[in-house]
Parts: C-alpha cells; structure tokens; sequence
C-alpha cells in the first residue's frame, strides 16, 4: 500500500521528533500503532468474509473448472492422486474372506514379519559390538597388567 523505505520512515520519524516533541511523541506513536492495528483488523475480517462468500456463490468451483481448463495435465494429475488416496482408504475396508483382502492380510503380515527380522538382525549386531568392546576392554586390561610399571625419576 504505502511504499516507505527505513529511509522515509527516519525522515517521518525526526519530523515527528521535532514537530511534536519528545514528551508526546511515544503517546502519539502508541496510538498511531493502535490505529493500524485496528484498520489490520478490518482488513483481515473483510478478507475473510468476502473469502466466505466466494465459497457460498460458487466462485471456488468456477476457479477449479477455470484451472483444469487451462492445464488439463495438473487437473489429470489431481485426479489421479484422489483416486489414488480412495484405493488406498478401501483397501482398508476390504472384505477379509475376498481374494482382495487375503492379500492384503498377506501383504500386511510380510510387513510385520520384515520389521521383526529388522530388529532381530539390529539386536544381534548391537550384542556383537557388545561382545567385540567387552573383548577389547578386556585385552587392553591385560596389556595394562602385562606392562611393566614406570620407572621413578632420580630428580625429586
């Protein structure tokens, strides 16, 4: 709406300064900030209504015939996505004594099954690398041990 810069803005700043004076001037300032607050406001509750009313006049539905008119290939696409989403919540839903759905028991069983060998083979590799820093703590105690102590210096 206005376009000032930090430029323009220390200029009106300095004036105010100057023409209202330093003991008014933050008076002055928190009612101008309460004044575009309030006319913000306004801005909002007018946007969102007329936001309202182009919901309730159809106006969404023109835009959405507008857009897959002028790019068929994203409506398409758009489309395909929805139909996609729709299988997906039916397969949820399906009957379980159907071909359809004994699959999807099968497919869903091979899932928990694979997620069961993840974390087996994750347990038996963390118990090795247990194993293999028990075993390396252990050696390095015995190197400790097996080394002879240090000498004592004749200076002190």
């Amino acid at each position: 709406m206005f376009d000032l810069g930090w430029t323009e803005m220390l200029v009106v700043g300095v004036v105010a300064l100057i023409v209202i004076g330093p003991k008014d001037l933050p008076v002055v300032f928190r009612n101008v900030g309460r004044w575009i607050g309030k006319a913000k406001g306004m801005a909002r509750e007018f946007s969102s209504a007329m936001n309202q009313a182009a919901d309730e006049s159809g106006v969404r539905d023109l835009q959405k015939t507008l857009k897959t008119a002028t790019n068929p290939v994203g409506s398409a696409m758009d489309g395909v996505k929805d139909a996609a989403r729709d299988v997906t919540s039916s397969l949820s839903n399906l009957d379980k004594d159907s071909e359809t759905g004994k699959m999807a028991a099968e497919k869903a069983e091979r899932a928990e099954n694979a997620r069961k060998i993840q974390a087996a083979t994750a347990r038996v590799q963390a118990e090795r690398k247990a194993k293999e820093a028990a075993d390396a703590l252990k050696k390095a105690e015995e190197l400790e041990a097996a080394a002879p102590p240090p000498k004592e210096s004749k200076d002190g």
